[in-house]
């Protein structure tokens, strides 16, 4: 026997004894073996199985094993056209998003200027709010009827299609990010900036020569995080794409309008293929770079810039920008009011009574559904952070990209994934509740995870061993010791979770049923036929939900002396 086997026994002795001393640890701690079993469980059934089941229906035609399906996709023109749509906007919305994130995002922490609190609660509102909330301003606005256009203008403008999607989906999605974007900026040492200022260079050099480079990783990562969620958007997609179809509207308008699930299904694959390459290039490549100088965090405070040609622009265009956001969003309480819109602009009560008769069961199985789930998403998403981070055990590594994997699932193709596994035996769960609390645990459980082990990776795991070496059970350390350390990661979860349960449409819309209605599916149901006053009634009643929890959470926390922010 030559010495590369004997060592390749080594290593495979090695490992096999690795794998079993990881299984005993787990079997002597029932707690974390029940913890284990549960997060596996949900990952099984309802990411990986769902997944497989798309996979497997694209895959057949009469029975038989077939690549007939993609065939047809590939080459068919309609379908080419409908992935070129998809990817153009895709990368158009990227580019003008980060555009705008870095604007927002560099007028807040290196200019001196007025607004800035404005300008900051202004870039957020788009991810608190539900995602068509501006595609139904913009054609309240811009549309055939548009206050602007046929009020103002006397022009009967059409932005449906390309354009007003872009537009829709650029302000949409920028938020995502600013917030990301703000926080490299915030940890870039300014003494570099004002090194290169001391030698000579002017703001705008110091600009273009060091504060871009040390952004270019950030602004990379912020540009394919928007790319992705513009190719799983469907509400803004649906309500003011028109005639430009994207893979996400195909996907469910051939599943459900038309029925073709083996043909919904091809399409979902190849969707998901489009989304998972560029999550991983975001996580293999660009996220293993360093966004911050080699200092790390700011060590002195930074002197904002008050130089007029960087923040007189700067400012007219944030402030340009506030003003769109601000009128889209004043038009849905004005709408909810106006008695026909485009022709009779008198005030009324008719659509909100509306509402609340016809609509209240869209209300209470919205809230109902959305705080049943919530706990689940935010409890699933904290227990397998935990378990990523401080545990070992077999299985970890597929735990944890499975779950992160999660984030970058288009809503359409995971609720097609639900609609093929749980509409036959032996697992039937279409048409009840528990696939949508389901359906909204899944898509909220992946950041919970994803924030969870950030922050533990910040902790230093001898406070945990400690209580542990004091004889503490596992389940007593998280919840005693673990929990509180991340607070403010828990409550920002629980926050999160709720609008997004709240807010979510792609998933859902392919799981209501008559005995159990949503909001979001409503609002779209009242623009389809052209009852904006309905649509715009169900959005400022929705806005008030989501705006009432949160600020009872904010007053909650400010007497326990928590701070949100820290936990996204």
């Amino acid at each position: 026997m030559n010495s590369q086997s004997v060592n390749n026994s080594t290593l495979a002795g090695r490992k096999f004894n690795d794998t079993l001393r990881r299984m005993k640890f787990t079997f002597r701690d029932p707690i974390l073996l029940i913890s284990i079993v549960c997060v596996m469980i949900v990952v099984l059934l309802f990411i990986l199985i769902p997944l497989i089941t798309i996979l497997k229906e694209s895959l057949l035609d009469g029975g038989r094993l077939s690549a007939i399906h993609y065939s047809r996709a590939i080459t068919s023109p309609f379908t080419r056209d409908i992935v070129w749509n998809t990817l153009k906007l895709g990368l158009s919305v990227s580019v003008l998003g980060t555009v705008v994130a870095f604007i927002f995002a560099y007028a807040i922490t290196n200019l001196k200027l007025p607004s800035k609190r404005m300008f900051k609660v202004l870039s957020i509102l788009p991810m608190i709010s539900p995602p068509f909330v501006i595609s139904l301003a913009a054609i309240l606005l811009f549309g055939r009827s548009g206050l602007i256009t046929r009020g103002l203008l006397g022009i009967r403008s059409d932005i449906y299609g390309f354009w007003g999607l872009m537009l829709t989906q650029t302000l949409s999605f920028f938020p995502i990010g600013f917030l990301m974007l703000t926080n490299l900026l915030q940890n870039i040492d300014p003494s570099v900036e004002e090194a290169a200022q001391a030698l000579g260079a002017s703001q705008f050099k110091v600009f273009r020569t060091v504060t871009l480079p040390l952004m270019a990783p950030g602004l990379a990562n912020a540009a394919l995080l928007i790319f992705i969620q513009s190719l799983a958007d469907f509400g803004n997609a649906i309500v003011i794409g028109g005639n430009y179809t994207t893979m996400a509207v195909q996907i469910y308008q051939q599943g459900i309008g038309s029925y073709d699930m083996a043909g919904a299904t091809a399409l979902a694959v190849l969707l998901l293929l489009i989304s998972m390459l560029a999550y991983l290039i975001q996580m293999g490549v660009i996220g293993k770079k360093s966004y911050v100088t080699m200092t790390g965090k700011a060590a002195k405070e930074r002197i904002l810039n008050g130089n007029k040609r960087a923040t007189v622009p700067v400012y007219t265009f944030c402030m340009l920008v506030s003003v769109l956001v601000i009128t889209m969003y004043a038009l849905v309480p004005y709408g909810a009011f106006v008695r026909l819109w485009g022709a009779d602009y008198s005030l009324t009560l008719r659509w909100i009574k509306y509402v609340f008769t016809i609509g209240m069961k869209y209300i209470v199985d919205s809230t109902v559904l959305s705080l049943i789930s919530t706990p689940f998403a935010v409890i699933l998403g904290l227990v397998s952070g935990y378990l990523i981070v401080r545990k070992d055990f077999l299985g970890k590594r597929f735990m944890e990209s499975s779950i992160l994997m999660a984030i970058a699932l288009p809503g359409t193709v995971i609720g097609l994934g639900y609609v093929l596994t749980y509409n036959t035996p032996p697992l039937i769960l279409t048409g009840g509740s528990l696939i949508l609390v389901v359906a909204l645990v899944i898509r909220s459980m992946p950041v919970g995870t994803r924030s969870a082990i950030a922050a533990l990776k910040q902790i230093d795991p001898s406070i945990e061993e400690a209580a542990s070496v004091c004889g503490a059970s596992s389940k007593k350390v998280f919840t005693s010791v673990t929990i509180p350390l991340i607070r403010p990661v828990f409550f920002s979860s629980t926050v999160y979770s709720f609008i997004r349960g709240m807010t979510l449409v792609s998933t859902i819309i392919f799981l209501v049923s008559a005995k159990w209605q949503m909001l979001t599916v409503a609002i779209m149901n009242q623009v389809d036929q052209g009852l904006y006053g309905a649509a715009n009634a169900y959005c400022l009643v929705l806005i008030g939900i989501v705006g009432i929890v949160m600020g009872t959470m904010s007053f909650v926390l400010k007497k326990l002396g928590v701070n949100l922010e820290a936990g996204y």
